[in-house]
Order: C-alpha cells, then sequence, then structure tokens
C-alpha cells in the first residue's frame, strides 16, 4: 500500500465510511497513483433486509451487524455501540466511550446506525437508545464546545 494509498483509506474511514456502510456499501481504495485515486464500492452482503441466519436471534444478529460494522467506524472517536437487549423487536443500544455524551448521537443512530440495522433486519420494529448521556465524560464532540 503505498503513502498516498494509506493517508486517502484513512481519510475515508473517518469521514464518509460510515454513512456509505449506512446505504449498505463498502469503500475502499482500489489504487492510488499520479495524483488519481481509485474507490471501488462494493454491496454489503445480506444488504437486502434478510432475516437472521436460521438459529441467531435479533439481538445476535444484531451484535453482528454492530460488530463488524459500526464500531469499527465510529472507533476512530473512541466510540462503542451495545445490543442491550431487544424485546418484540425493538432493539435497546447504549453508546459509550466517545459516543456517550456526544452533541452528535442522536444523528449517529438515526442517520447511521438506525437505517443501516433496518436494511438488514427484517425483524426490528424501532431503535431505542439507553445510554446515560449526562454520565459521558469524555465526548468526542462535547456539547459545551459548541
Amino acid at each position: 500500500m503505498t503513502d498516498l494509498t494509506a493517508r486517502v483509506t484513512a481519510v475515508l474511514e473517518r469521514s464518509i465510511l460510515p454513512s456509505v456502510i449506512a446505504r449498505g456499501a463498502l469503500i475502499r481504495v482500489a489504487a492510488a497513483g499520479g495524483g488519481i485515486v481509485t474507490r471501488l464500492v462494493t454491496p454489503v452482503p445480506g444488504s437486502a433486509g434478510s432475516p437472521p441466519d436460521a438459529g441467531e436471534s435479533l439481538a445476535e444478529a444484531a451484535r453482528g451487524i454492530l460488530d463488524a460494522e459500526v464500531n469499527p467506524a465510529i472507533a476512530a472517536h473512541r466510540g462503542h455501540v451495545t445490543v442491550v437487549a431487544v424485546t418484540d423487536g425493538w432493539i435497546r443500544v447504549r453508546l459509550e466511550g466517545g459516543c456517550q455524551g456526544c452533541s452528535l448521537a442522536e444523528v449517529t443512530l438515526r442517520q447511521g446506525i438506525e437505517p443501516l440495522l433496518r436494511a438488514r433486519l427484517t425483524g426490528m420494529t424501532g431503535l431505542i437508545d439507553v445510554t446515560d448521556h449526562e454520565a459521558g465524560t469524555e465526548p468526542f464532540f462535547s456539547p459545551e464546545k459548541r
């Protein structure tokens, strides 16, 4: 991997990757050189709204998606999301680390995580944030910094 490829990949991972994932695709830098960057966008397997695999609960399926696709992206902001419980299709999540108390946590949930889960999990009714945002000690985007 060239230095330019590595730099472009790092910028993509921090900026647009979460929104691309939320739309059911993955993006990576295929090549870079001579000032030209070629990106490869591919559909994410299972992004057509498939039910969980046989024997897999809705909670397990949601955890798998969050761990594989969301948590690596929000880790750039020192964040993490955990499935706390699932009841009647309602997925309860807790935001941790840099996401707890972050002024953009609601945007991350409603425009990133929720659409991704809805697109993948046909048994999902809705998403509920159970995070105690007031207790956040290291929010990535602090409400006080606005």
